[in-house]
């Protein structure tokens, strides 16, 4: 039974905790979490320990897997701390907020012969799986448009709100990135803008705050693809949506929700699109039967780096208004 160790007692570390409880593999050994009465709360709930500092809990000899679920500006000096204690290591995405400390920690994972598992539950949801399916029917994809706006009234005093703690948007939302690299292979090039409300002005009394961010991109896949992404969130946003279309040379596949469509030149057709629930549980099974039995992962770490590697260049162009130019994936590297 492996040994298990949790970091962050939010939503995520919630999911990852009710997850350990069900297994027969593997044993939640403590937790830690910046607010003690918080850990504590959270170490009663799920029967385990708290412990009063990161360094304590990594440092535990018994552990054998540290699970990273805490905000996304903490996850590299987590992963870093239980990678050099000889932990395996699951981390929340994004590993980092730039790819070049995602790319040193992914290194220091392969010196130390530990497993690093970024977490993409998008690659196991129902959108992602029907999007798959729905490929040989589309032909040559030439435009894909993707929107995901949550309209908040009014915006939270939370973290995902500040942009030092979050990272850029396309960052902390990764999952908008890696959905597209692993659909439709290496970037060339990107393009990009973005908007915050308040306008984000450097000061050492504030946190880069903001009540709204819409971030639009635009992706040239090297097999010829163009695809717009927008990413939006906040007070300034009427409306929430979540849609996705793929523009094929045999047909359009749409998905908005939970309801997939196919257009063709013989009409409509409904595709059936699986739901959201139990993919923190499929992510850590799929972890543990990795570990103990040697069975692939759903995604690799190269493929997440490169997710990363795309979501920084698209930061750099909305704050030089440039068009950055990715270098060729060598092999191996593909975004899928």
């Amino acid at each position: 039974m492996l040994k298990v160790g949790l970091v962050g007692t939010g939503f995520a570390a919630q999911r990852r905790a009710e997850s350990l409880s069900q297994s027969d593999r593997a044993e939640l050994v403590g937790v830690w979490g910046k607010d003690p009465d918080r850990t504590q709360n959270f170490a009663q709930k799920f029967e385990t320990r708290a412990f009063p500092d990161l360094a304590a809990l990594v440092a535990e000899d018994a552990l054998d897997l540290v699970i990273v679920a805490n905000r996304n500006l903490e996850h590299g000096a987590a992963v870093r701390l239980a990678l050099h204690h000889h932990k395996h290591v699951i981390v929340e995405y994004p590993l980092a907020l730039h790819w070049g400390e995602g790319n040193e920690l992914a290194q220091l994972a392969h010196s130390n012969d530990r497993l690093l598992h970024v977490e993409h539950i998008e690659l196991l949801g129902g959108w992602h799986q029907a999007l798959r399916e729905q490929f040989p029917h589309l032909g040559s994809p030439g435009f894909v448009r993707y929107a995901t706006l949550q309209a908040k009234h009014p915006a939270p005093d939370h973290w995902t709100y500040r942009l030092q703690e979050f990272g850029f948007p396309f960052v902390g939302a990764l999952s908008r990135i890696h959905r597209l690299t692993d659909a439709f292979g290496p970037v060339s090039a990107v393009q990009a803008q973005a908007q915050f409300f308040p306008p984000l002005e450097p000061s050492e009394n504030r946190r880069n705050s903001f009540t709204t961010c819409i971030c639009t991109a635009q992706l040239f896949f090297e097999q010829g693809t163009l695809a717009v992404t927008t990413y939006g969130k906040g007070e300034h946003i009427g409306r929430s949506e979540r849609l996705m279309e793929v523009y094929g040379d045999r047909g359009t596949f749409r998905l908005e929700e939970d309801t997939g469509t196919l257009f063709q030149a013989g009409g409509e057709i409904p595709v059936m699109v699986g739901g959201r629930t139990g993919l923190f549980h499929q992510d850590t099974e799929a972890v543990l039967d990795y570990l103990l039995e040697g069975k692939p992962l759903y995604v690799t770490l190269e493929a997440s780096l490169y997710a990363l590697k795309v979501a920084t260049a698209i930061e750099r162009a909305a704050a030089t208004g440039q068009t950055i130019v990715l270098s060729p994936a060598p092999p191996g590297r593909k975004g899928s």
